[in-house]
């Protein structure tokens, strides 16, 4: 087995990468969408009680838009 200085000079001498796995980014960041969702149903009831300040529902709608963002980034790169 080679030694890790060795390996790091000389690239070459390593095992290729596994290739790449292909994955569909839509169900990934609308998993990740209705998770923030979720978020903000919960801090948007907590903040009306007054438990909670409204800055948690906003970062949890700023989620939600920058998921709708990742949708849109996501169909034109298909």
């Amino acid at each position: 087995m080679p030694s890790l200085v060795r390996l790091l000079t000389h690239p070459e001498t390593r095992r290729p990468g596994p290739p790449p796995v292909s994955v569909d980014l839509r169900k990934v960041v609308l998993w990740g969408m209705a998770a923030w969702g979720v978020a903000l149903v919960v801090t948007g009831i907590l903040a009306l009680t007054g438990t909670l300040r409204w800055t948690a529902a906003a970062v949890c709608a700023s989620g939600l838009a920058l998921g709708g963002l990742g949708l849109l980034w996501e169909r034109r790169h298909r």
